[in-house]
């Protein structure tokens, strides 16, 4: 049934907006301050995922969705072949997945660091 595979493309659209918001957040912050107070959490998040080695909650649910919708793989499809090797690059070791984190942590920590020194 596509209506599984819709949704799992929707869940995988869902899921690389949220990385991108843990990665780069904190630069709403700069605009509205109130941003904080849930992209702090958001990236607390994605930085113990990766560092601990984790599965994110969405990622069960996606490949879920496309079994019962039948779905064997990602080719010729937009989300299967542009956002999927992102979220799931074929090169992920555990050590760059604990530099991801490391990476999260220290970028989100510098833009908090400049938003606090601009008020």
């Amino acid at each position: 049934m596509r209506t599984y595979g819709l949704l799992a493309d929707i869940i995988v659209i869902v899921h690389a907006a949220f990385v991108l918001f843990v990665v780069a957040g904190g630069l709403l912050a700069f605009r509205w301050k109130r941003v904080a107070w849930v992209h702090l959490p958001a990236a607390a998040w994605g930085a113990l995922v990766e560092c601990l080695g984790r599965v994110c909650p969405l990622t069960p649910l996606e490949n879920w969705l496309r079994a019962r919708g039948g779905e064997l793989g990602y080719e010729g499809e937009f989300v299967g072949r542009y956002l999927l090797p992102v979220l799931y690059p074929a090169a992920l070791t555990r050590e760059l997945q604990v530099g991801l984190g490391a990476l999260v942590v220290v970028v989100n920590a510098l833009v908090y660091w400049a938003v606090a020194r601009r008020r």
